[in-house]
């Protein structure tokens, strides 16, 4: 099954009419994994067909207004939607507050059970470990706190070599789940037939990385190290570095430059501030140092292979 990344959202700063701020849907394996959540993104999850009942892990990188004025708004809705199953938030220090403070002021209710993660280490964190996926938090380097996140898909089974398993008649089919996880099948004399006979190796594990926001920061590369897939934002081109230092933002040189120095696969950009029309001239300024990058937009999905 495909791992696919759902772009709701992918520009900085205020939402406009067609440009809005970030968000990210995640799928893996049926499940869905929001990512950031700036104003609005309840609607453009909406507009996109996704389930809100899927969605069960929420990740907010930090605490600017376009990565989670959105929530609370998403978090109601599930509530009157009589949502059951729990919802679990990680980010920094105060969302809890934040939230808390919103829902008993307006004398809202949540009915469902809601846990907060804080995060808060300043080196990279496991911060959920489920059977199918491995979420790690990437530090990175803003005006506040902020993390980036790095997801890793588990290896699955092992696919039966059935034409080598017919050859042995000892193997019944109540062996094949121990066979597809990894373990040598032992026949009644004792003889042991290797697990690399008798079956094949499980599909090739993806990972994606997000990073947004952050300055320049050549450090993380270690963390995202050949990764299929890095989310870099990228608010400014090079024209305005300085701008990009003093805010805590990227240009899309620099951008490129971690993709190359982490030795990635693919590079998205996005994040990308107002002040330029045309976005086709950040995916050719990355594109001097890093070939393979595309760029963010809003309701494409993009395969990560």
């Amino acid at each position: 099954m495909n791992i696919s990344l759902s772009i709701l959202g992918c520009h900085s700063a205020t939402p406009r009419a067609n440009a809005h701020p970030s968000a990210q849907i995640l799928q893996i394996k049926n499940q869905l994994y929001l990512i950031d959540c700036g104003e609005g993104t309840q609607t453009q999850i909406r507009k996109y067909g996704f389930s809100f009942a899927k969605i069960n892990h929420i990740f907010i990188s930090h605490l600017h207004g376009d990565h989670f004025f959105g929530l609370i708004g998403l978090i109601s809705t599930m509530s009157l939607l009589n949502r059951k199953q729990a919802l679990h938030i990680y980010a920094p220090e105060g969302l809890r507050e934040i939230i808390t403070m919103q829902m008993e002021i307006s004398q809202s209710k949540i009915v469902f059970p809601l846990h907060f993660y804080v995060l808060k280490d300043k080196k990279s964190k496991l911060i959920l470990d489920t059977k199918d996926v491995q979420v790690k938090t990437i530090p990175l380097k803003h005006r506040i706190y902020a993390n980036g996140f790095l997801f890793q898909e588990k290896e699955g089974l092992r696919k039966l070599n059935i034409e080598a398993v017919k050859k042995y008649p000892e193997i019944e089919t109540c062996d094949y789940h121990n066979l597809k996880k990894g373990k040598d099948f032992i026949q009644k004399d004792g003889r042991v037939i290797s697990n690399a006979i008798l079956t094949f190796p499980p599909k090739k594990t993806r990972s994606y990385a997000y990073c947004s926001d952050t300055a320049y920061k050549p450090e993380i590369s270690d963390i995202i190290k050949g990764v299929d897939m890095l989310y870099h934002e990228s608010t400014f081109l090079s024209d305005r570095e300085d701008l990009a230092y003093i805010t805590g933002h990227s240009t899309a040189l620099q951008a490129g430059n971690i993709a190359k120095a982490a030795q990635v696969k693919h590079l998205l950009l996005g994040h990308y501030s107002s002040r330029y029309r045309d976005i086709t001239a950040f995916q050719k300024e990355a594109q001097t140092v890093f070939r393979n990058t595309s760029l963010a937009k809003e309701g494409e999905t993009f395969i990560i292979e």
